[in-house]
């Protein structure tokens, strides 16, 4: 599967994005799918995944409330809408595919990647 991510800018604090993740190759309910990010400096980190089927959700404490997931099957693609922006959720945004867990909360857990999304929150 190839996956291509967008949407990401420039936004300030308190802002909001929507990110997408374009799957092709193969349809996104093949696999669990997660968004991750990484900072300069700093690991690559997951900020919330999907299920295969779609009922199992994971955030990370620092965006619960702020960022929701969800996927449009017939459209096979991933999004990520991010609300109430903050400057420390500055990274380049990934998306990833899984064929091997039920939801990737690791890197090593994916086993394909997009190029990645900037996205920079200003203060």
């Amino acid at each position: 599967v190839q996956l291509v991510e967008s949407g990401g800018g420039l936004v300030q604090a308190g802002g909001s994005l929507r990110l997408a993740c374009a799957a092709s190759g193969r349809t996104l309910s093949s696999y669990a799918m997660g968004w991750f990010r990484q900072a300069p400096g700093k690991e690559r980190d997951v900020v919330a995944a999907i299920s295969r089927s779609g009922e199992n959700i994971y955030y990370a404490d620092s965006v619960k409330g702020r960022f929701t997931i969800s996927r449009d099957i017939a459209k096979n693609t991933l999004y990520l809408q991010m609300n109430s922006l903050k400057p420390e959720d500055t990274a380049i945004y990934f998306c990833a595919a899984a064929r091997r867990v039920i939801v990737p909360t690791r890197t090593y857990e994916c086993d394909y990647w997009g190029q990645g999304t900037q996205v920079t929150v200003s203060s």
